[in-house]
């Protein structure tokens, strides 16, 4: 990574809810010190204030970014490992648990060492995709065999180092797994997911510690992963700090949470006062009115990962009515089946279209939102998603001139209805540059490493 430029003179650039042309935006300590649009640019109303006339003059070199620049994505929903599955649970068809079993066969692979190449090159891919800051909900926590290693929060660390290499904030949602099914002990790999009892693993995650680019947070797997009489003491440890949680996925895990407890899912997390304004909800798919109140209602996030929830034949979850109830959207990649949220912001239109067989349920800007500030928030850096002054600069470049782009206006339509992951030509995150075009062979080279040497 470069150190800070001056610098940027944007072509095109996503601010304040809009397209602006002629963007100058100055970046010290990593963060936007000054953001100013050229004059006569109808974005800037203000048009007669001498600051919106012309330029500041910025000592050092400007950088001039052509194409259209928008603030860093965030990818709320991450599984780092599930990279290695890409392409590979295809085969003969399959169904999620046959699929649940091949991503069980590469968790009992894995080591610090060889999880932070897995990583590392995962997270490459992200910032190649834009995404500036990563929800990683981690809970491949100990030895095959269920024993800690040395240092309990090996596995942890391992991903946090391997996000700070490849440029790419994180936040690690430490995740607490403790069955295999309602009343059912931990079985095969997942003897690795558990610390046996929500006081422990609330003691093994009270040893991480966060920096300026690291937010520690914490999550529930699901319902039949935490006994409901261990939810209290995971929302207690995690008080202050994102908490997220998978719920509603598959229809199975409505009947069984049913079957065990007499209600939904989300009923059964509102009830243990896991639900409020720092839970994200993932998926989410499987809801019924009442849950769907209950989330909005406690200011909940939702978060859709429409390529892994349409790869897995999850379902279509209802996200407009979520949000009309009050629960912000944001994307995540969930199992990698794709990283690009240009690609999951469309997917969430789309599928409700498919869903309901009319169009425009979501808005260009709203998808954006969803993808930059909302999904910043989630995970705890408040400070991120907007380019604007005081915030951390980051900085995602797109050719408004390939393929796919070429003609579609280079504006807030061609990043949501048009581009791809393959389009981002320039990133910076915190002021640096983490990722260009000139980048894009090295990190492939390096996906095909890790995971070879995954599955060798």
């Amino acid at each position: 990574m470069s150190a800070d430029p001056t610098a940027y003179l944007l072509e095109r650039a996503w601010v304040d809810g809009a397209v602006a042309d002629d963007v100058l935006v100055t970046i010290e300590g990593g963060r936007f010190t000054s953001v100013t649009a050229a004059a006569g640019n109808s974005r800037f109303p203000d048009e007669t204030s001498p600051r919106k006339r012309e330029f500041h003059r910025v000592p050092g070199e400007t950088h001039r970014l052509p194409g259209l620049t928008l603030p860093g994505l965030a990818n709320c929903h991450s599984h780092a490992f599930h990279r290695a599955l890409r392409g590979r649970t295809q085969r003969e068809r399959g169904t999620f648990w046959t699929w649940r079993e091949q991503m069980y066969d590469v968790a009992g692979r894995l080591d610090p060492d060889s999880y932070h190449r897995l990583a590392r090159a995962t997270y490459a891919e992200m910032a190649a995709a834009g995404i500036t800051t990563v929800g990683e909900f981690h809970y491949l926590h100990h030895q095959p065999d269920g024993t800690p290693y040395d240092d309990p929060n090996a596995m942890g660390l391992a991903l946090v180092e391997a996000a700070r290499e490849a440029g790419v904030r994180i936040a690690l949602l430490d995740t607490c797994y403790l069955s295999s099914g309602f009343g059912e002990p931990p079985q095969g790999a997942q003897v690795r997911y558990s610390d046996g009892d929500a006081g422990r693993w609330a003691e093994r995650v009270a040893l991480l510690r966060p920096d300026d680019a690291t937010v520690v947070g914490a999550a529930v797997h699901s319902v039949r992963a935490v006994p409901a009489d261990q939810l209290a003491a995971v929302v207690e440890a995690s008080a202050g700090r994102p908490l997220h949680v998978h719920l509603s996925e598959q229809t199975a895990e409505n009947d069984a949470c049913r079957a065990a407890h007499g209600v939904t899912p989300t009923r059964l997390l509102a009830d243990h006062g896991v639900l409020g304004p720092l839970t994200t909800a993932v998926h989410a798919t499987h809801l019924t009115d009442e849950d769907v109140a209950l989330i909005g209602g406690a200011g909940a996030r939702a978060c859709f990962c429409p390529t892994t929830e349409r790869d897995l034949g999850d379902g279509v979850g209802p996200s407009r009515r979520l949000h009309d109830a009050g629960s912000p959207l944001t994307l995540g990649s969930d199992s990698h089946a794709v990283i690009d949220l240009f690609e999951e912001m469309r997917a969430v239109e789309m599928d409700e279209r498919l869903a309901t067989r009319t169009r425009g349920h979501w808005t260009a800007a709203e998808l954006l939102a969803a993808a930059t500030t909302t999904g910043h928030a989630g995970l705890g850096f408040p400070d991120a998603g907007a380019i604007a002054v005081g915030q951390r600069a980051d900085l995602v470049t797109l050719d408004t001139a390939s393929a796919r782009t070429a003609g579609t206006g280079a504006d807030a339509h061609t990043a949501v209805f048009a581009a791809t992951a393959a389009d981002v030509v320039h990133v910076v995150a915190d002021g640096r540059v983490t990722f260009r075009d000139d980048d894009r062979e090295r990190v492939g080279r390096d996906l095909a490493d890790a995971i070879e040497s995954t599955w060798a």
